[in-house]
């Protein structure tokens, strides 16, 4: 493959190189009407334009570099596999590219699942994982994308197939029913289905559709809205508590003195998304400061850098986080 340089100014590049392959595997790299370029332009914020085999690559110096260096390695990738590059494999390999040039590149734990490849991308994905394993109670903050839940699910998958519970249990608060579920039709699970479905579909991931559906008929996947946890000592079994920002400090509290012994806790949330009535403490926000080094628990950040979604999420997570830290710096007195 040969790269060239055609011009340097400002700061700006344009590199042109041919690619060494043939029609099926350039095809396979660039996606259905180059499909696939327009989504490295977006990532990167580049220009690619390509003829036949040629490629030109405009853009800031470091971004058409780094353009460059990611087509040769996917086009090496597309000759190995033989497929298409999807969409979701063009994220994933920015995630990996971005964690291994943070020094996160070193794999972490595998978790047997029904996906082989299962584990985490970023550097803080794999220190989840490593504490949900090292810590009878894990707590997971951060934005929409990061694998909180699925990550969460796949660790309760893995203690399964490994023989070191019995059971996963998933619960999650039903706030927009305020906890009073009578009203909806069906039976216990058909009525927090809606709630749970996130849990669900990690479960037929990483299980299959009826190896799941066997586990809830036999109860070993038990599903429960948090309100009906009050009670229960829940013994040698992992537990998964999501959308924990709509927890009550109450809630919370009442949650993670259910576990019993043998029994893994993790609990997610998303502090910036609560859905409690105004004015009603978010249970999750208080237990990130209560339990702040309590030995046997450990909480995991999540960031923006984090997000394994379309290139988009991210930049979404940022502007939001950017316009809240000016809003509180414009309105220091606001509740």
């Amino acid at each position: 493959m040969e790269t060239k340089d055609k011009e340097k100014n400002a700061g700006l590049r344009r590199i042109e190189f041919s690619a060494d392959a043939d029609n099926t595997s350039l095809a396979n790299l660039t996606g259905p009407l180059d499909s696939n370029l327009r989504q490295i332009e977006t990532i990167l914020d580049v220009a690619i334009s390509r003829r036949g085999s040629l490629f030109r690559v405009s853009g800031e110096s470091d971004r058409a570099r780094r353009a460059v260096h990611a087509l040769q390695r996917l086009l090496a990738q597309v000759r190995s596999t033989g497929r298409e590059l999807s969409v979701q494999d063009l994220q994933l390999f920015f995630v990996s590219e971005k964690s291994e040039a943070e020094g996160g590149g070193s794999r972490g734990a595998v978790l047997k699942t029904r996906r082989s490849d299962l584990q985490g991308r970023t550097p803080r994905q794999k220190d989840y994982i490593d504490a949900i394993q090292a810590h009878d109670i894990s707590f997971a903050i951060g934005p929409a994308g990061t694998g909180k839940t699925y990550l969460a699910v796949a660790s309760a998958v893995d203690a399964y197939e490994r023989n070191t519970v019995e059971r996963i249990i998933l619960c999650r608060p039903a706030v927009e029913a305020g906890e009073r579920l009578g009203f909806l039709p069906g039976d216990l699970a058909q009525k927090v289905d809606p709630y749970l479905r996130p849990l669900y579909d990690a479960l037929f991931d990483l299980l299959g559709f009826e190896k799941t559906r066997s586990l809830i008929e036999r109860q070993t996947i038990e599903i429960a809205p948090l309100a009906y946890m009050r009670g229960r000592t829940l013994n040698n079994a992992f537990v998964i508590l999501d959308e924990a920002q709509n927890t009550t400090p109450e809630q919370m509290k009442m949650f993670l003195t259910r576990i019993g012994f043998g029994s893994k806790a993790v609990i997610t949330g998303d502090v910036t998304q609560i859905d409690l009535p105004r004015g009603t403490k978010s249970g999750l926000i208080q237990a990130q400061h209560v339990l702040a080094g309590v030995r046997g628990i450990s909480i995991t950040y999540f960031t923006a850098a984090d997000v394994v979604r379309h290139p988009l999420v991210a930049r979404i997570v940022e502007a939001y986080e950017k316009y809240s830290k000016d809003h509180e710096r414009e309105s220091p007195d606001h509740d």
